[in-house]
This record gives C-alpha cells, sequence and structure tokens, in this order.
C-alpha cells in the first residue's frame, strides 16, 4: 500500500513539473532539463546555453533542426549561473524564471500590467514559435513573446509599434554568438514622421529602408514574388507594422539581426545548414547619409565617384568634394538668385530610395498630380513624391520636402520616381546631360554591336578562305594516277589526320621524277596500282610541304 502511494505520489509531482502537450498550465512549473514542444514538434521552450557558454537561458528553438537555433530568449540579460533555474507562474499571474527552486525574485517575468485571476491560466507553445500566456477554456489572450523579439524575425511576427499603449516591437541583436545579452544593433520601424525602416548601431542610423511603397519598403529589394512569401504593412490609427508570411508550412526561413547586418536564412534539410540570400546593408551606397546633404547615391554610375549633388545643387565645399569628403553635403546654386519663380520646373531621378522622410510632410488623400501642384505652389518646397507608388489603383499620397534632403540612392532595377524643384536653366542643363548620357550609350552599344559584326565576318572570311586553300592543295596532290578510286580518297580523307608525316608533290614534280610515268621507271603493280620509280632533285625535296 505503501509502494502505492509513493508511486501515485511521484506520478502526480512530475507532472506538476511538466505539460504533457505544449503547455504549462498555471499550478505547473518546468526545470532545467524539461523541455516543452509545440503540438507539431517544430518549435521547443526551455533551458539551454549557447554555444560553449556553460551559463542557462530560457529561449525558444527550432525542434527539428541539428543545429541548435535560438529564435527567443526570455532572461537574455540575466542568465541562470548552474542547472537549477524553475520555470513557473507567480501568484499575479506572470510567468517567471526563477534561479532556483526556491527563489523568491524572479530573473525575468512576463510582467503583465495587471494581475490575472483566472484559475485556467496557461502558457502555450505554438507552431509559430510563439509563447502566449493565455485563458486556455476562453481563449483570451494576455501576453505574447511575438510581441517581445529578440533577434530574430519569423514568419507572421509583427515589426513596428502600436498607438495607444506604445507597445514597441523591435529586433535587438545578440552581443556575441555565445552571449545573447542585448547587443548594440537595433531594427525597427522609426515612429517620427512617415514611417520608415531603420538599422541603428545605438542612436546612429547605420541603413534606412525607407518608406512603404504599397508592397515592399522603398530601399528593400522585393521579396521574390511567388506563391511561397508574402508580405504585408499596417498603417492605421491603432498600430503600425510590418510582417511577412510563408504559404508552404515546409519552408523554413528567418530573418536575424546580426550585429549590423540583417540577414536573410532558409533551411536547406537536404544540405543540414542554413542558407544566407540576402543580407542589408548591401553596398556603401546602403549606408545612411553615405553622400551627405541634397546629395545622390549611384553605385552603377560611370563616373569613378559614386556621389553626385542632386539637380539644382552643387558640392558646399568642392575642394572636399575632389578629395572624396562629402561630409559638407551639397548646397542649393545660386541660393540668393533661387527664389519662387512661375518657370520653375521639376527634374525627375528613376529608380531611386527617396530621401528620410522624417521631416516630410504627407497627405494620403490626393493623387500625385495634386501632388506637384501644391509643391509648385508653395515656394518652401523643393521637390515631392508619390506615398504609395505601388498600390493597387496606381501612385496615391504625397510627400513632400521643403528642407535639406537626405540619403537618396539610385538602384538598379526598382525604386521609385522622385521629382526635385529647379528653375528653367537648370531643367535645360539637366535634359542635355540626360540626352548626352543616352547619346554615350547609345554610341557605345552600336560600336560595340559593329565590333562583333565584324569580328564575325573576318573569322567567317578566315574559315572559308583557309577551306578553299584546303580544296586546292588536295585537288593538286598526287601519289599514283589511278591509284585510288573513289572509296580509297574518302578513306585517304578520313586518315590523313594519321599520316601527318607523309611527304606531298606537285604532280609535275613526280612526272618529272618518273619521266612523264616512263614504262622504264616503272616496278611493277599490285592492289593499288602500278608503283613508279622517280628521281628528285635536292631543291625540290627541300620544297616539299610535310605534313
Amino acid at each position: 500500500m505503501k509502494v502505492f502511494v509513493l508511486v501515485i505520489f511521484f506520478f502526480s509531482l512530475r507532472q506538476s513539473c511538466i505539460s504533457s502537450v505544449d503547455t504549462i498550465m498555471r499550478r505547473q512549473s518546468l526545470r532545467d532539463g524539461d523541455v516543452l514542444f509545440s503540438l507539431g514538434k517544430r518549435f521547443a521552450f526551455g533551458f539551454f546555453s549557447p554555444g560553449d557558454s556553460k551559463l542557462r537561458y530560457v529561449g525558444i528553438w527550432y525542434a527539428q533542426i541539428s543545429e541548435q537555433t535560438v529564435v527567443w530568449v526570455a532572461n537574455r540579460d540575466r542568465p541562470v549561473h548552474d542547472t537549477s533555474g524553475l520555470i513557473k507562474f507567480s501568484s499575479r499571474g506572470d510567468l517567471c524564471v526563477y534561479a532556483s527552486v526556491n527563489g523568491t525574485e524572479p530573473l525575468w517575468s512576463t510582467n503583465v500590467s495587471d494581475s490575472i485571476l483566472e484559475p485556467t491560466l496557461a502558457a502555450r507553445l505554438s507552431d509559430l514559435g510563439n509563447l502566449v500566456l493565455l485563458d486556455s477554456v476562453t481563449g483570451r489572450g494576455f501576453w505574447e513573446s511575438f510581441d517581445h523579439p529578440t533577434d530574430t524575425f519569423l514568419p507572421f511576427m509583427r515589426i513596428g509599434f502600436t498607438r495607444k499603449d506604445g507597445l514597441d516591437r523591435f529586433l535587438t541583436s545578440w552581443r556575441s554568438p555565445g552571449d545573447p545579452a542585448s547587443g548594440n544593433f537595433t531594427y525597427r520601424i522609426q515612429r517620427k514622421g512617415f514611417p520608415q525602416l531603420f538599422l541603428y548601431n545605438g542612436l546612429i542610423p547605420l541603413w534606412r529602408g525607407g518608406s512603404w511603397t504599397g508592397k515592399r519598403w522603398s530601399g528593400v529589394p522585393e521579396m521574390a514574388r511567388s506563391h511561397i512569401f508574402n508580405s504585408s504593412f499596417v498603417n492605421n490609427q491603432d498600430e503600425v507594422s510590418f510582417s511577412f508570411g510563408v504559404t508552404d508550412v515546409s519552408v523554413i526561413s528567418r530573418f536575424v539581426n546580426k550585429r549590423g547586418f540583417i540577414k536573410r536564412f532558409t533551411w536547406i534539410a537536404r544540405d543540414k545548414r542554413w542558407n544566407e540570400f540576402g543580407s542589408i546593408p548591401e553596398d556603401e551606397c546602403d549606408n545612411y547619409a553615405h553622400c551627405g546633404l541634397n546629395s545622390h547615391c549611384d553605385p552603377t554610375s560611370s563616373e569613378t565617384f559614386e556621389c553626385t549633388c542632386l539637380p539644382g545643387f552643387e558640392p558646399k565645399i568642392p575642394r572636399d568634394w575632389f578629395l572624396r569628403d562629402t561630409s559638407g553635403g551639397c548646397t542649393k546654386k545660386n541660393s540668393a538668385a533661387s527664389k519662387c519663380r512661375e518657370r520653375d520646373e521639376f527634374v525627375k531621378l528613376e529608380r531611386v530610395k527617396i530621401p528620410d522622410t522624417s521631416a516630410a510632410r504627407v497627405d494620403m488623400n490626393i493623387t500625385l498630380k495634386d501632388c506637384k501642384q501644391r509643391c509648385s505652389r508653395n515656394c518652401s518646397c523643393v521637390a515631392y513624391a508619390s506615398a504609395h507608388h505601388e498600390s493597387e489603383g496606381g501612385a496615391t499620397g504625397c510627400l513632400t520636402w521643403h528642407d535639406d534632403m537626405l540619403d537618396t540612392r539610385t538602384y538598379l532595377n526598382f525604386g521609385q520616381d522622385f521629382y526635385i524643384r529647379v528653375d528653367a536653366e537648370e531643367l535645360a542643363r539637366w535634359n542635355r546631360k540626360g540626352s548626352s548620357g543616352k547619346r554615350r550609350v547609345f554610341v557605345i552599344l552600336t560600336s560595340s554591336i559593329a565590333a562583333v559584326m565584324l569580328l564575325m565576318v573576318i573569322f567567317f572570311c578566315y574559315l572559308r578562305k583557309r577551306r578553299k586553300s584546303n580544296r586546292n592543295k588536295r585537288s593538286s596532290t598526287v601519289f599514283i594516277p589511278g591509284s585510288f578510286d573513289f572509296e580509297d580518297s574518302l578513306r585517304f580523307e578520313e586518315d590523313e589526320e594519321r599520316n601527318r608525316e607523309s611527304p606531298l608533290f606537285e604532280l609535275s614534280t613526280i612526272a618529272t621524277a618518273t619521266n612523264n610515268f616512263s614504262l622504264h621507271n616503272k616496278l611493277g603493280a599490285g592492289g593499288f596500282g602500278p608503283v613508279y620509280k622517280g628521281m628528285f632533285s635536292f631543291r625540290e625535296c627541300y620544297k616539299t610541304e610535310w605534313r
């Protein structure tokens, strides 16, 4: 009877520590060594040590991938120093990480603002990799790990902020590969002005993804359009957020903030490895404000320097610009005379990432045509662009700039149109420059085609001349008249490659040597016909062509 009671007690104690499926109930806990799996066993939740570290952290990782890949860490800044850690609910309903079974002060907590009194409170791990605090009966949610990401952006997770409660979802890099503590690099949507995507080192912007164009960020190459990936952007009175998804559940993909770079990985099951197929910043023009104020970065430019001033602007300090120091940026040409004129026009730059919109003015309710008219009537307006140039119904919304412009660049095969205010003289100068550039491209292209065609003609003539020469040599070369029939001549042509050491004589030379094939010089006959002897002079032997 005592044994039976002990067995029942042990079984009950074990059940209080580990959930049998994907859920930890309010009265249960998780010890170091216990692992909670999502329902489809795609993700796991529990204690882990990164790399060679002996410190213990609570996190979520891929359960079906051989290479340890952690996607979320709870106590990233306060690790457990041994294996005595414990995960359990506090009396007010928060899920907490304690340093020991008897710990009273948690190292980490979900820190829900209000106490949760529901007795059916639970923590559930989904197959998306999201840990959710919810009422297991009603399904009401109180907290989720997707609202508090670490360094990894998973499908259906959101980056952005809410306008009412101030929740801000952003990625923060690990301090090092073996230390998940909060690093210096953050990847987030900027709150100031028109929403933009930024990568920061502390407070210093490293890279700007630009504003949302209707289908993607203006400074981010579009995700491959296929039935596998999709993306969405929300900008309303409640929140501003961005997310991406996958329609094929077998595809495992993630974005990671890796100490100054945003990298995209997909798992290759056959090779058992992560394949990196995207990283930003990608080139020097991706570096924030690389060319300074009122300038433009073009890595595809035929010029030796990727930085140029925007139309209507010139280097503020020409000497520094010549020395490739663009920190001074560009300033308006003839600033004293550049007043608002009726003849002012706009130069269009194509395939660009429009300037930083932090100080730009936005109106989402007018068309691009109305936007031009509004900018024309306002003397302080220096440039304009559509806010959503890839919307379903065409370009919509209006962005206008009224001061210095920063971080503009050109792309090879994506980007949007950007219109800069100039006077008539500058417009004419820019048009001449554009025409000159087009003429230069036309001349280069035409010259290249002509050169290729000329080389093809020369090569064809060379081949034709060589074949004709070979035919003439064969027709004037005789070994013994009547000695070959047609089949033998074909066999000779097939075997001539093997007989490169045989000498060839002109017919006249052989006739002279055999005294015009005299019967006195005939030695006899065989299967190949008559055989003659001949006498060659030293001069004729010297002129003989050897093959």
